[in-house]
């Protein structure tokens, strides 16, 4: 393929990635003025958590489809979903109607992004894997900043619809430039999926996500309805396990996690994704919080996050074929911990310039981990694995993240309603719902007394801190797992180094 067009596949591929990566961001801060406009405010966490239950249990078997028939037809195919979901999402009149398009839509962004990494790995040799793969990381972390800034614009100044009319003509591009320009010449060895399999995956992951997903929530933790959830994921995984260890092509290969590279590589990924997402949903909670301002302007104080996390992605993909993966990983991770102990610092005396030169830290600390973590998990893995494992690396982090915000959201809340209690007897009235996020409006922080408002300010300030120091236990343990990594790195043709190549026992 010649560069030319190599570049404008690239550029169709991250449009995909930067759709599907931030759609949820951007829906959330258009969240209240849509159940203003469509009513059910009880039912408003589904529109979250319908795209993210639908996109994760679609990403193990759209990675699967990939390896078997093609990554060309899987991913336009999961691009036009998106599109047609975001269509639909628009033309929503009530929040039952926007839920199920939500998950149409998630089911497309559940193929976008682990097939766009698998496409890069396919189309560009080892040398130039490593800048490719930091730049594919750096739209991932952009994502997460650029998402709520865009959808605050659009609500504010067109209509809350046009969250979702955006991704049209974004789309559009894409699916243009991916199908005039990416054409596939890979060899595939014919494979059978094993539908009883992929069934109880998508079943138990289903059931995981409903529990952590709606869990205190729409769901008390201790109903029946919470521990058939449960239980039911249990059972649906063993038997997963047990239907997949006697198939011939599993829709995911254990004999992948017999490489330590490749488990090291996931187990690191998911800590990473579930630290990593408190920043960026309890930095702008802190600032509007404790400092005061506007969702939009608290949007805005994640740029350091994001310029960090960019400058990490470009830095960890430039020096994959200068030093292992492993040494990488552990700058990585150190800086991840530093930055999550250092925000477990903050108070409401902290100056914003500190609260700045934490995020940077944090920032630099995953960056390094996007591109680096997405090229260990393909390292030595044939064509006809990649996309599987590119999906499964995916995978961890997402569930990483959901379970990060379930656990770590749950102790802030109960933190600061504890720490209210104490100083605070009467706070009921300034949060009838007993949800933190209700003593954030312009509007009931204008009616409060001074001295209630300080004792909220520091109370918010004291859980957000508290949270992010009990953090550094998934920070340490991403450390413990980069640690386990073998030294292996990117191959480069002509190196000296390809004796550290750890081969991957391959799938029967």
């Amino acid at each position: 393929m010649k560069e030319s067009k190599k570049g404008l596949v690239v550029t169709g591929l991250l449009l995909g990635i930067l759709m599907a990566a931030m759609d949820n961001t951007i829906v959330a801060t258009a969240m209240g003025t849509i159940v203003g406009d469509l009513g059910g405010l009880d039912q408003f966490i589904w529109v979250t958590s319908a795209y993210m239950i639908a996109s994760v249990a679609g990403m193990p078997i759209f990675g699967k489809l990939s390896d078997m028939y093609g990554r060309k037809r899987f991913f336009i195919a999961g691009l036009t979903i998106f599109i047609i979901g975001s269509i639909l999402c628009g033309t929503a009149q009530d929040m039952a109607q926007l839920s199920i398009y939500r998950a149409i839509q998630g089911i497309g962004g559940g193929a976008l992004m682990p097939i766009a990494f698998t496409i890069m790995f396919d189309i560009f040799p080892p040398e130039k894997r490593g800048k490719m793969s930091g730049l594919f990381g750096a739209v991932f972390g952009i994502s997460s900043v650029f998402g709520p800034l865009l959808g605050a614009y659009l609500t504010d100044f067109l209509n809350w619809r046009w969250v979702f009319y955006v991704n049209i003509p974004l789309g559009l591009i894409a699916f243009f430039l991916v199908v005039k320009f990416y054409f596939e010449s890979l060899e595939r060895r014919k494979q059978k999926i094993v539908w009883a399999g992929a069934s109880l995956l998508v079943a138990s992951v289903l059931c995981l996500m409903f529990s952590l997903e709606l869990g205190g929530d729409e769901i008390p933790w201790n109903s029946p309805l919470m521990a058939g959830l449960i239980a039911g994921f249990a059972i649906l995984l063993i038997s997963f396990i047990f239907v997949e260890r006697k198939a011939s092509d599993p829709v995911i290969p254990f004999d992948l996690f017999k490489n330590r590279l490749f488990a090291a590589s996931q187990a690191a990924g998911f800590f990473y994704g579930s630290a990593f997402i408190l920043g960026t949903i309890f930095i702008p909670i802190f600032v509007q919080g404790v400092y005061g301002g506007s969702a939009t302007n608290a949007g805005f104080i994640l740029m350091p996050m994001m310029l960090g996390s960019v400058a990490g992605s470009q830095a960890g993909g430039g020096f994959a074929s200068k030093t292992s993966y492993r040494s990488l990983m552990l700058i990585s991770a150190v800086l991840f911990i530093a930055g999550l102990f250092l925000l477990g610092t903050l108070s409401a005396d902290t100056p914003r310039v500190y609260l700045t030169i934490y995020m940077v830290i944090l920032g630099l600390g995953v960056g390094f981990s996007f591109p680096l973590l997405s090229m260990a998990s393909v390292h030595g893995i044939s064509m006809r694995q990649r996309g599987t494992a590119n999906s499964t690396n995916a995978f961890f982090r997402t569930i990483g993240m959901t379970l990060g915000v379930t656990v770590f959201g749950t102790l802030q809340n109960n933190l600061l309603m504890d720490e209210l209690k104490k100083t605070m007897p009467n706070f009921e009235k300034f949060s009838p719902t007993g949800d933190s996020r209700a003593m954030l409006s312009p509007e009931a922080r204008e009616q409060m007394p001074p001295n209630v408002l300080s004792a909220i300010q520091d109370a918010m300030a004291g859980s957000i801190s508290e949270m992010f120091m009990w953090s550094l236990a998934a920070g340490v343990l991403a450390l413990v797992f980069v640690a386990l990594m073998p030294n292996a790195r990117l191959e480069v043709p002509g190196s000296l180094q390809q004796n550290t190549k750890t081969p991957v026992k391959q799938a029967k």
